[in-house]
């Protein structure tokens, strides 16, 4: 059956998976252990992937354990399969369409005074090392883009996409991925175009890596231009 059918999650999922968003990780792991880690590393690098760590950790168990677990599904139903050969080519061309779309989109907001810099760019600039180089490369191309891709796009994507339509899935689902990335209000425009683009990717090729892939090429980009920036 095509993932674009009517799933087999319901309404219990989906507010479960929910709470674990909002609840779990924003309003604690976010609020109250990412603090902790601020105190105990003295630095918004570490202290960032750390929490980006232990955020992948719960989304995945959670996943596993609320939507796949319970139904006796596998890893596909959130999109972990195979891609075609031929869809590098989309894969290059969104790529390009995001980095050009985040250009203007900052380029627009910054005559507002908005900035790209945040407590994570600003760590890796005052203390460029290749170790720091390399940790936030792992936690913006690697581990980021894994669960995020899987969580948002395999599962939240699909769910919205299979009762309300292609237009509200991609607006919904975009939305929610830039909700969820506060307090990095100043990116919140470009985390909604890329969630656009990374879900037309899955919508496209009916599996998460392609996304992935894009969600880390530019996250990847992004932590190259910080330190040569």
């Amino acid at each position: 059956m095509s993932w674009k059918e009517r799933d087999k999650w319901g309404w219990r999922e989906f507010i479960l998976l929910m709470i674990l968003e909002f609840g779990v990780v924003i309003g604690i792991i976010k609020f109250f252990i990412k603090p902790l880690y601020s105190q105990w590393f003295k630095d918004e690098l570490y202290a960032g992937t750390l929490m980006g760590l232990t955020i992948a950790i719960v989304i995945i168990i959670g996943v596993y354990f609320i939507a796949l677990r319970p139904r006796k599904l596998s890893w596909r139903e959130v999109g972990i399969r195979p891609f075609d050969k031929k869809d590098w080519k989309l894969i290059i061309l969104l790529s390009l369409l995001l980095l050009a779309g985040a250009i203007i989109v900052m380029s627009l907001t910054s005559l507002i005074g908005n900035s790209y810099e945040n407590g994570k760019t600003e760590a890796i600039q005052k203390n460029l090392a290749i170790h720091t180089i390399i940790i936030a490369f792992i936690s913006a191309a690697i581990i980021s883009p894994i669960y995020e891709e899987i969580f948002y796009r395999g599962f939240l994507y699909r769910w919205l996409r299979t009762r309300l339509g292609l237009i509200a899935a991609l607006i919904l689902s975009s939305l929610i991925f830039s909700i969820v990335h506060i307090p990095t209000y100043n990116v919140m425009p470009v985390n909604f175009l890329s969630g656009v683009i990374f879900a037309w990717a899955y919508e496209r090729t009916s599996s998460v890596w392609p996304p992935v892939i894009i969600h880390g090429l530019t996250n990847g980009l992004m932590v190259l231009l910080t330190v040569t920036g």
